[in-house]
């Protein structure tokens, strides 16, 4: 059995998840219209400190292990990579892509995944019903194209402009089945307003489906631990 080092004990946990929230919210204030400069400097030596933490973490982690290239290329040593890489990255790349690198900095949230064991129960348990989830998902999407269909059937002639072929029936197919209703396309056939209606009454149901297989997988999981 591997002993546990320094990098796995509670308060070493918790000081990186508030560094990783930190780091989270400096990114966000950044985006802020008239920064001082010295609001600016102070984002930026936080954004150095926090990325010269994350890399020490990350080279000792790769240090501590047996298995380094495991590691590496493991989830949690990619994450750990792409927390810091855009820091570096940065140097060494055109400015005019230096937005688009520094939202991989949001790839830090990922990493509290390494430091919430309630984020194991919830792999584990997603990992149980994968077979339920997967055969969910094909129901969702032959039921989506099935609504999309009958739409098209109904609100076609009526609305040619709003419902101009299949693909614009498949997007409102989605937001009435997922019940966002964004209310940008909508039906004014009685055919067309009654098949919404049902859709509506099945979207409810299948909202609930995977609330209910994944509520339960984690009661499971947790009534095993608690053993």
């Amino acid at each position: 059995m591997e002993e546990k080092n320094v990098l796995d004990k509670p308060v070493f946990t918790w000081f990186i998840s508030l560094l990783i929230f930190y780091s989270l919210f400096c990114f966000s204030f950044g985006t802020l219209p008239n920064l001082s400069l010295n609001e600016k400097k102070f984002l930026r030596y936080s954004e150095v400190i926090v990325t010269i933490i994350f890399t020490l973490e990350y080279i000792a982690r790769i240090v501590s292990t047996k298995k380094r290239l495991k590691f590496i290329f493991s989830f949690y040593g990619l994450v750990d990579l792409i927390a810091i890489l855009p820091f570096y990255l940065a140097f060494a790349v055109d400015l005019r892509t230096l937005r688009i690198i520094r939202l991989l900095r949001l790839a830090r949230i990922l990493k509290l995944v390494r430091y919430n064991e309630a984020s194991f129960r919830f792999a584990k348990a997603l990992y149980s019903v994968k077979e339920e989830l997967v055969i969910f998902l094909l129901t969702s999407m032959m039921l989506i194209y099935i609504a999309g269909l009958g739409i098209y059937y109904f609100e076609h002639e009526a609305q040619p402009d709003a419902f101009r072929s299949i693909f614009d029936c498949l997007w409102w197919a989605v937001i009435t089945l997922t019940t966002v209703g964004y209310g940008d396309i909508y039906p004014i056939t009685v055919g067309g307003r009654i098949f919404t209606f049902v859709l509506l009454i099945i979207g409810l149901g299948l909202i609930a489906i995977p609330t209910g297989i994944i509520s339960s997988a984690l009661t499971s999981i947790r009534g095993q631990d608690n053993k």
